[in-house]
């Protein structure tokens, strides 16, 4: 059985690491594309504008094939990895962390930096509620009136919530089922003569 799950946060988390003075505020999102991610980037800037690095890392999509890692400044490789390195870790995916820096004055060296950055990171996934999500087909049944028992059987057996419906002279309803059950709702649909059933 393939697996058709993935991990990721239900709400922001906030994490916080201090080290010689220098303060690591870090921030957990949920995000869905870059657009949210660039959303929260700019409300960030703006609220902390007076720090002086913002490192970020995300990590999106159920075969977390869409990633990114920000540096903002430091050094290559010492903020955006360690916050990537974190998500990997905790095997998170449709995840922002941001990390704002307040220098302290005192350098921290490279190996301080992302240890830093890796830390406060860990703290902000440790604060967050992680949830197993279903990776879903949405399916589109096209159906006479008639064929509404049928359709409400499999509706029913399948144990699915339509996500849109209408029930007109031609019905149509929309379905949302996991991965793994797919061929087998398709398939029933399919015996049903009357039914057109169509991937959204």
């Amino acid at each position: 059985m393939f697996d058709d799950t993935y991990r990721t946060i239900k709400a922001p988390a906030e994490g916080l690491y201090k080290e010689k003075g220098s303060k690591f505020l870090a921030f957990a999102f949920p995000v869905r594309s870059t657009d949210e991610v660039k959303q929260h980037l700019e409300t960030l800037r703006k609220e902390y504008f007076d720090a002086r690095h913002h490192c970020y890392a995300y990590i999106l999509g159920p075969n977390k094939d869409a990633y990114r890692a920000n540096d903002d400044g430091e050094p290559s490789g010492t903020g955006g990895r360690p916050i990537h390195g974190q998500l990997l870790s905790a095997d998170l995916t449709d995840t922002l962390i941001v990390v704002v820096r307040y220098f302290g004055g005192i350098l921290l060296g490279a190996s301080g930096l992302a240890n830093a950055y890796k830390t406060a990171a860990r703290d902000a996934i440790a604060h967050a509620e992680i949830i197993e999500k279903t990776i879903d087909v949405r399916y589109r049944l096209h159906f006479e009136y008639a064929a509404m028992n049928d359709v409400m059987r499999i509706v029913k057996d399948f144990n699915l919530v339509p996500t849109n419906q209408d029930f007109n002279l031609d019905c149509r309803l929309d379905l949302s089922v996991r991965q793994s059950l797919s061929n087998r709702l398709y398939d029933a649909v399919a015996q049903l003569r009357t039914v057109r059933i169509e991937v959204l």
